[in-house]
């Protein structure tokens, strides 16, 4: 099926013919149609299948043949998400396909100045992309009201709710009209995420994506078991022996990010970081760096990366075992995209054993294993950049020099 026939408004089906989209996706093909007759949704979708535009192209649709129903300074579609980044990547796609629409698409996240947020709000924006935490902000301060919304989106549920924006959107569902579409979307699903779905949605038309199979299957999975002191030798490897590759490295803390950062400076390998901690101009930039190729390696916590939309990732590296195993769905869910193929690695301490099995249970399968004997585990620290500088190896060469000189005195010993 062609999305030609569909028979959508003039302008969204010029912008995605422009767009270079012809056919809809799986998640696509089953929830469009839903969501142009009204139905609440519950879906299941991994990263990855194209389920941005399955909300996006409906809501275009409806909103711009109604053009009439809008009111000052109250969104028609209010679409939620967990972070700043994931909400300018959804805003971004919102304007592409709603251009000539007359539709206005409007991005709240925090981290800035509310008051410059709040001079920039259009007087009718029709779609609200926001994070739960700043948007409730706007409305409690009546800077924005949710009174007339007709679409509510729920995207990256799960991860909304691991983050703690559960009061948050508990609050916001309150300033709601009750009547309305909602539109709820989760990578994975669990107890909690049920319960919040069943309160939010009515008589939903449920959709899942493999739902047995949560991860996508274009993608080869590794392990490497290896010590924490020993990773960076063994990233530096996969970096060096992949010199084309764009390789997304994921860290648990945004300390964790600026050490393996460091430590890779000191092999003279240049890389780019994103963390919570930096300002938002600083993550924009790194961003745009590994997008455009300019920098091909980015390490990565977990908060900052959730939802990136980053074409041609060919690896994504666990340098830390998740401690979620949800998380290492969204991890490996930046490669494999679309009909692209991808690799996840995955450097396993002994002390992180107990979150291999989590996401071997999750998953359904074992992680292969990186059978290494000990030459070659010994030659990859041997044969690194920073192998003259590394402490151990240091401590090293020192007991080898040690034990050359006791020998070369024993020999000049017995000449005597």
């Amino acid at each position: 099926m062609l999305f030609e026939s569909y028979h959508f408004i003039a302008p969204l089906a010029a912008n995605l013919q422009r767009e270079g989209f012809r056919r809809p996706t799986d998640i696509q093909f089953r929830a469009i149609r839903p969501t142009l007759s009204g139905a609440d949704l519950l879906a299941i979708a991994q990263t990855g299948t194209g389920k941005t535009m399955a909300f996006a192209i409906p809501i275009i649709e409806l909103l711009g043949r109604a053009m009439r129903r809008r009111n000052e300074y109250a969104p028609r579609a209010l679409v939620l998400v967990p972070t700043h980044e994931l909400a300018r990547q959804i805003a971004e796609v919102f304007k592409k396909l709603a251009k000539a629409t007359q539709l206005n698409v409007f991005c709240v996240t925090g981290g800035g100045d509310i008051d410059e947020l709040v001079k920039k709000i259009p007087r009718f924006c029709d779609i609200v992309v926001a994070t739960p935490g700043r948007i409730l902000d706007l409305v409690r301060n009546k800077h924005l009201s949710l009174h007339y919304l007709q679409i509510l989106v729920l995207d990256e549920a799960d991860r909304m709710l691991s983050l703690g924006f559960r009061p948050d959107i508990d609050s916001l569902i309150g300033h709601m009209p009750s009547k309305r579409q909602t539109l709820f979307y989760s990578a994975t699903i669990s107890p909690e995420i049920k319960k919040l779905a069943h309160r939010l949605v009515h008589n939903p038309i449920r959709i899942e994506i493999a739902p047995e199979d949560p991860i996508t299957q274009n993608v080869d999975h590794a392990l490497l078991e290896v010590s924490m002191d020993e990773k960076r030798f063994f990233l530096e490897r996969i970096i060096c022996e992949n010199p084309e590759a764009k390789i997304l490295v994921f860290v648990r803390t945004k300390v964790r990010a600026e050490r393996v950062q460091a430590a890779m400076q000191r092999v003279n390998i240049e890389t780019s970081v994103i963390h919570g901690g930096l300002q938002r101009m600083e993550r924009l930039w790194a961003l745009s760096a590994f997008s455009e190729g300019k920098s091909r390696v980015l390490i990565a916590t977990d908060v900052s990366a959730r939802g990136l939309d980053i074409p041609d990732i060919n690896y994504v590296v666990n340098y830390d075992m998740p401690t979620e195993p949800e998380v290492y769905v969204h991890r490996i869910g930046r490669t494999g995209r679309g009909n692209k193929h991808g690799v996840a690695v995955s450097f396993c301490a002994p002390e992180e054993e107990a979150l291999r099995k989590a996401i071997e249970a999750l998953i359904g399968r074992y992680l292969p294993v990186i059978e290494m004997d000990r030459v070659a585990h010994d030659e990859t620290i041997e044969l690194s950049a920073a192998a003259d500088t590394d402490w151990r190896t240091l401590l090293k060469r020192e007991q080898e020099r040690e034990i050359e000189q006791l020998a070369l005195a024993k020999k000049k010993k017995r000449k005597r």
